[in-house]
């Protein structure tokens, strides 16, 4: 799929002309697919398989993929604007595919380098539908596990939390602490099989939202990492460039998912309000929606605009994306709490879209970096502070 994008209704579009219409129809007719799934999953905690399905048979797997690998050559704000409109239906789809999403443009980034793996990696997301799973928000600048150097590469062992779509997951994209003995403690990046011996989901996931995200933890004992398999190696506890591209990249994309759930419930409190529209306090709860909605989006789109296409390494271009962050996190919060409130009642019920949206929302404050640890990092650059160690104490 590298010249056209094919929507639900099986019409082609043009995605030289267009594109982000195009791209928001092919969201928006997945969405219109899964949503009627969505409550089973959150009820019983279960993957949203048809979800993932449904991005693999469109080519959404592959949407930042570039075109000359067979992908669909999305940009950072066309992604992150993809997964904005598939959480409007189903957050845990949205997010759960995300994580795929934003690993897959930072492999994309490093092609572009032309650094070793990224092409093959990218030509089996195409070819062979692969999904990629991250660790790095959990792990970040002290990840979990250790690494023993061994002949031809590491033996790795540490149990991995908040690994989204692990059931369903083909390689995963995580961090082990090393000790090297002439640098000292090191962070190395590696791709670890799902599959491989040693590797056990634990299927451990039941949380308050994002249900139906399968973010098990996943327990790996005593795994060989071929050298190749080793992507960078890293200063222990530093928030270093290639950490601040890979946020740089991630954050955007993970923001718009939960600016999306904020959206899908205040178009539930649209189509409800009915006969009570001409109350005024009523009209004020709508009116505050839109205003934290309108916000948000400007936020996040004035932080795509910084991070651009192909960022380079930059703590005041992580500081743009943490402020985005914290904007969309705190909005999207409010717009729900403010939709069960105007819903009323019958939100409080399991199972209603808000009451889904509601609980969905609370996981943005888990993402790094937290709304307060934002703060901390946005004064101490205004004060002219060090921060690249600010994250490992937040």
């Amino acid at each position: 799929m590298t010249n056209t994008l094919t929507n639900d209704t099986g019409r082609s579009t043009d995605i030289r002309t267009d594109r982000d219409t195009a791209l928001r129809e092919l969201a928006a007719g997945v969405g219109r697919e899964i949503a009627g799934h969505a409550r089973r999953h959150d009820e019983d905690g279960t993957f949203v398989e048809e979800g993932l399905a449904l991005v693999r048979e469109r080519g959404l797997l592959a949407l930042a993929v570039p075109q000359e690998l067979g992908g669909l050559g999305a940009t950072l704000r066309q992604v992150t604007l993809v997964q904005r409109e598939l959480a409007k239906y189903c957050g845990s789809t949205a997010l759960a595919t995300s994580m795929h999403q934003h690993v897959t443009a930072f492999v994309a980034w490093r092609h572009r380098r032309g650094l070793p793996g990224a092409e093959a990696t990218l030509r089996r997301i195409v070819a062979d539908g692969i999904v990629l799973v991250s660790t790095g928000g959990a792990d970040l600048t002290a990840p979990r596990g250790e690494a023993v150097k061994v002949d031809g590469g590491y033996r790795v062992s540490g149990r991995k939390i908040f690994a989204s779509q692990s059931t369903h997951g083909t390689v995963l994209s995580t961090m082990f602490a090393y000790q090297d003995p002439d640098q000292g403690r090191r962070v190395l990046n590696v791709a670890v099989p799902i599959g491989a011996d040693g590797v056990t989901v634990l299927g451990n996931w039941d949380t308050l939202g994002m249900r139906g995200t399968a973010s098990n933890d996943i327990l790996i004992e005593d795994v060989f990492v071929p050298e190749q398999a080793v992507l960078a190696n890293r200063p222990w506890g530093m928030v270093d460039p290639p950490l601040q591209v890979i946020l740089s990249i991630a954050m955007p994309i993970i923001s718009g998912v939960y600016l999306g759930i904020a959206e899908g419930a205040l178009a539930s409190v649209l189509e409800s309000v009915g006969p009570r529209a001409d109350r005024v306090l009523v009209q004020r709860q709508i009116g505050l929606m839109e205003h934290r909605v309108q916000v948000a989006d400007w936020a996040l789109a004035g932080a795509s605009a910084v991070v651009g296409d192909d960022p380079a390494p930059s703590l005041e271009t992580l500081r743009a994306v943490m402020i985005a962050k914290r904007e969309v996190a705190l909005g999207a919060q409010e717009v729900c709490d403010l939709a069960m409130d105007v819903v009323g009642g019958q939100a409080f019920f399991k199972g209603h879209p808000v009451e889904r949206a509601y609980r969905d929302v609370r996981a943005a404050k888990f993402h790094p970096f937290s709304p307060e640890l934002t703060l901390a990092h946005t004064g101490s650059l205004a004060l002219g502070l060090p921060v690249d160690e600010l994250a490992s104490v937040g």
